[in-house]
């Protein structure tokens, strides 16, 4: 069993129920504002689990090495798109303040990539 795929899948489940519960079941619940921010955390969530998967696939490929990405994009995913989410939910701005720490580590985990590359 490849833990990083199972996790893939879990977290590519809860991206399509998050994306669901924002489009139906928060519309006039919550102002367009927040609906944006929710918006934007499933689109991040989206990406960085469909960039988990190709990793996780390309482990058995000869891709390796990705540990360092992988954390800092599981970091992203907590703080970024769970900043927007609690924010979206409850108004809280000390969530939408954290979001940033989350763009960081993505970008972080793209650069940990990079110099994968780089380096190979």
């Amino acid at each position: 069993m490849n833990r990083t795929v199972l996790t893939c899948a879990i977290l590519g489940c809860t991206a399509v129920l998050l994306g669901a519960f924002g489009a139906h079941g928060l519309e006039g619940k919550v102002s367009e504002k927040a609906l944006a921010a929710w918006a934007t955390a499933n689109r991040y969530h989206f990406i960085h689990t469909l960039s988990f998967l190709i990793l996780a696939v390309g482990e058995g490929r000869g891709l390796a090495r990705t540990g360092a990405a992988k954390l800092l994009w599981a970091l992203g995913l907590v703080f970024f798109s769970g900043g927007l989410y609690v924010y979206a939910v409850s108004g809280l701005k000390i969530f939408a303040l954290i979001a940033p720490i989350g763009g960081l580590s993505f970008a972080a985990g793209w650069l940990a990539l990079t110099r994968l590359e780089v380096r190979d």
